[in-house]
């Protein structure tokens, strides 16, 4: 008489076993707590998908599935979520200390353009610079002289406004 199982089936079920051992495995395991893993496997051969927390993670995940009986080897497809936000977090640092570059650049173009200035020699205008906003205070002589400055200072590249409200006239 003929089998009543074929060995197609047998080996699913043994996968299914070994799928279901290697998710127990790894729920298990505190480090792995916070990744995101997939787990298949074909003929024995486990594959990881998703996310690991960390490299390290990465690691224990693969070499506790390799542990896992009937497990014939593991191909280790998780990607580290953390680089990522490594990543995220150089981006933002290198667009934060260009920015400042580029406030602080911006800051002294616009203080040697007004000193070269004829209308605002002899006053004291002090200069800060925020995301490209010059901000103008201190004093000048007349309004015509404020709307100068604030005209020589929209011409400095990378200034986005001028800010001129704390600029005073002074007084004869």
């Amino acid at each position: 008489m003929p089998k009543a199982t074929s060995d197609g089936v047998v080996a699913a079920v043994a996968d299914t076993a070994i799928t279901a051992k290697v998710k127990t495995t790894l729920m298990s395991v505190d480090s792995l707590n916070k990744s995101d893993i997939s787990v298949t496997t074909t003929n024995g051969v486990v594959t990881l998908e998703g996310t690991a927390s960390s490299a390290d993670a990465k690691v224990i995940a693969g070499t506790d599935t390799l542990k896992v009986e009937g497990v014939k080897s593991v191909d280790n497809n998780l990607k580290v979520a953390a680089s990522s936000a490594v990543e995220a977090k150089t981006r933002d640092a290198v667009a934060k200390t260009g920015r400042v570059v580029s406030d602080s650049w911006i800051t002294t173009k616009v203080k040697s353009e007004i000193l070269a200035d004829s209308m605002s020699k002899g006053f004291k205008v002090s200069v800060k610079t925020l995301h490209g906003v010059v901000v103008l205070s201190g004093s000048l002589a007349s309004q015509d002289a404020i709307e100068h400055v604030k005209d020589i200072v929209a011409k400095v590249k990378g200034v986005k406004s001028v800010e001129v409200s704390a600029i005073t006239i002074a007084s004869k």
